[in-house]
């Protein structure tokens, strides 16, 4: 990995900040501006958002390779910091809080997609419909990139949302989602249990997430709480891509789980 863009804000406790899949650093923002007074925040851009180099396609990309973002950034070298990740960068928080679980504070997952424990847990249906998912985007990367792109809209915003984007939103939706192609091998290369996960994340662990989510999230939260019962767990108003739509509605969530 040649480059890693990230910006960075505040004084106080660091804090690494992880977007989701279709977003960027920028999606944090808000809670970046309302915020710098009492932390020192520094948001990723993940391989192949903003500018950090995108991903060759030479391997299988795994969450490990997307973990070693953080090793670039020298104000981290050797420092106590806490971790928040939104939906793919809530299973990158995961990876790197064992990675670096000497200098984790406190982590925090929104809404996570570790979609490969729904398979380990037996949760099939739950499961298959993460697969569908994956596999439009898989088959239409190449060929149907469109049709790949609406689904992926509509499964995560709501039936309809594809068709109410304007042309220039279309356009720059299916251009950001590009990197996505490769994060589902880095999600599905992951094996680690939920015992795992259970002994090696931080006791001061927080999950938040969404009272309208999509089946497949809502299911893996119930295992999380089911599993991993020494964590805090909270639920904001909204759906998934609230943390991004509507950042007002859960980073009052974010700043109680860091305080």
């Amino acid at each position: 990995m040649s480059q890693v863009d990230f910006f960075e804000v505040g004084e106080g406790p660091k804090v690494v900040l992880l977007h989701s899949s279709a977003s960027s650093a920028g999606q944090w923002k808000p809670l970046m501006d309302n915020y710098s007074e009492k932390f020192h925040f520094i948001a990723i851009n993940l391989i192949g958002y903003g500018k950090t180099s995108i991903w060759s396609g030479d391997k299988i990309q795994s969450l490990h390779d997307q973990v070693a973002l953080i090793d670039k950034i020298p104000i981290l070298k050797n420092e106590k910091f806490s971790i928040v990740g939104h939906s793919f960068g809530g299973s990158v928080a995961m990876k790197a809080a064992v990675q670096f679980r000497e200098q984790i504070d406190k982590l925090t997952l929104v809404e996570p997609n570790p979609f490969y424990l729904l398979e380990l847990e037996g949760r099939i249906e739950a499961f298959e419909e993460v697969l569908m998912l994956k596999d439009h985007i898989k088959r239409g990367f190449n060929n149907d990139w469109e049709t790949a792109v609406s689904f992926f809209a509509d499964y995560w915003n709501g039936n309809g949302t594809w068709n109410s984007l304007s042309t220039t939103k279309k356009e720059r939706f299916s251009k950001i989602l590009m990197p996505n192609f490769y994060e589902w091998d880095a999600v599905f290369s992951e094996g680690s249990s939920f015992d795992f996960w259970q002994k090696n994340l931080p006791t001061n662990t927080t999950l938040i997430s969404a009272s309208k989510t999509v089946r497949t999230i809502k299911e893996l939260t119930e295992l999380f709480e089911l599993k991993c019962p020494s964590w805090n767990f909270h639920n904001y108003i909204g759906d998934h891509m609230t943390p991004v739509t509507n950042p007002n509605v859960v980073n009052p969530l974010i700043v109680r789980s860091l305080n």
